[in-house]
């Protein structure tokens, strides 16, 4: 006859759960408590693969939403330890039922402020890797473990060992944040969940200038200046500014932009999120992750700063395909609905709204080596139908130097 812990009478079932137990010690696949990482008292959830392949089952399902619930009503960080092959098989469409009752209470926890991190271990795969594993704060890949939604069995043979279907194939796509190998991953851990939990209501303090100390005498300098290719950029930013810093890799929708350095640094002992563009054109991906970066920090509490410094987003066709416009509205939006404070600095280009999308209304500063405008220059020039010759003379009427956008209170101050 069927029971809850066997709600299909599978033949053999109750047998294998008996044998998986004895096997491993555990009363089911996943186990739960709380534990101290480093100086952060945690929930940890962890996967047991030996367990009929770390499977979901109904009973698995309690145990994931009570350890959940239980780290929502404590304000305890979440970290996952993942294994898994998704649901279990034996228990049918209740098993798959569970990954639902996950997914509330991972929501749950989000709108919480509650972390989670989740480490994706060999293999990773099926519904928990779309429930419990892909919304999580920070993803990381232990090296060489296969993570994808569909298992390795349920692949054609062509794909079975694409390299997609990898800790680091999915990095590469944009989908994790990053790959550790098992030696690294406990530092890893403790390093995250320290900044994770560091944050205060205090706006981010303004970086010093690295450059040029003097304001430009003209537009065209001042464009020039910031396009000079020995101007210190975003990365020599970050490195002066903070103490230790984490980046966040990808968009999660299978894309990943170079020019958009995004994470969370320590500094004066306490959390600050970046969203840092590199001087190049700023793609969709790159929005989309300066957008996940910026929601994150809000709902946990953390002081955002945003380093400007692009001509402006990329308009390739590619990009436009992507979705360029829905993602630096994205961007917009994040800032705009952010209860945390946004502080910007213009370290170089700041071409039009591919660059103001970054900005935080009422804190934003200027470096000496930058600019500001509505439109590069020579792009102003095309636009009014003049020769391309025209773009100094045109830089000088955008006012786009930093004091010029000073005394037309564009900009709170010069760095």
């Amino acid at each position: 006859m069927p029971s809850a812990n066997d709600p299909l009478d599978w033949p053999g079932y109750p047998e294998s759960v008996a044998r998986a137990r004895q096997a491993t010690g555990a009363e089911e696949s996943v186990t739960y408590g709380q534990v101290l990482i480093g100086d952060t008292d945690v929930m940890l959830i962890e996967f047991d693969f030996r367990f009929l392949g770390g499977s979901v089952g109904t009973a698995t399902g309690d145990r994931l939403v009570h350890a959940l619930a239980t780290a929502r009503a404590h304000g305890l960080p979440v970290v996952s330890l993942l294994a898994t092959g998704g649901s279990r098989m034996q228990e049918g469409m209740f098993s798959l039922l569970q990954l639902r009752r996950v997914a509330r209470e991972c929501h749950l926890n989000s709108e919480s402020g509650v972390p989670h991190i989740a480490v994706l271990r060999n293999p990773t795969t099926g519904g928990v890797w779309a429930s419990l594993g892909a919304s999580a704060d920070v993803i990381l890949g232990v090296a060489g473990a296969q993570v994808a939604f569909g298992g390795r069995r349920v692949r054609s043979v062509e794909d079975a060992d694409h390299p997609a279907f990898t800790a680091e194939g999915q990095y590469q796509a944009g989908l994790i944040d990053a790959v550790v190998t098992s030696e690294s991953l406990p530092t890893a851990v403790a390093a995250w969940l320290e900044l994770l939990t560091g944050g205060t209501p205090e706006p981010a303090e303004v970086p010093k200038a690295l450059g040029n100390t003097e304001v430009p005498a003209t537009g065209w300098e001042a464009v020039t200046r910031a396009r000079a290719t020995g101007r210190p950029r975003a990365q020599a930013y970050l490195e002066s500014y903070f103490d230790t810093y984490e980046l966040l890799s990808g968009d999660r929708a299978g894309g990943v932009d170079p020019g958009m350095l995004c994470g969370i640094g320590w500094r004066g002992g306490r959390s600050i999120a970046f969203a840092a563009q590199t001087g190049t054109a700023t793609r969709a991906a790159g929005y989309r992750t300066a957008s996940r970066l910026i929601t994150m920090a809000d709902r946990l509490g953390i002081p955002v700063l945003t380093l400007v410094d692009t001509p402006g987003a990329a308009n390739d066709p590619a990009s436009e395909s992507a979705g360029l416009a829905a993602a630096i509205s994205g961007v917009f939006t994040a800032v705009a609905a952010a209860h945390i404070p946004v502080t910007t600095l213009v370290i170089g280009e700041g071409g039009s709204g591919g660059a103001l999308a970054l900005a935080g209304a009422g804190r934003t500063w200027i470096t000496p080596d930058a600019y500001f405008s509505v439109i590069a220059p020579e792009l102003a020039a095309a636009i009014l139908k003049r020769e391309p010759g025209a773009a100094p003379e045109l830089a000088d009427r955008l006012r786009l130097r930093p004091q010029d956008l000073l005394d037309l209170g564009i900009v709170d101050g010069i760095a």
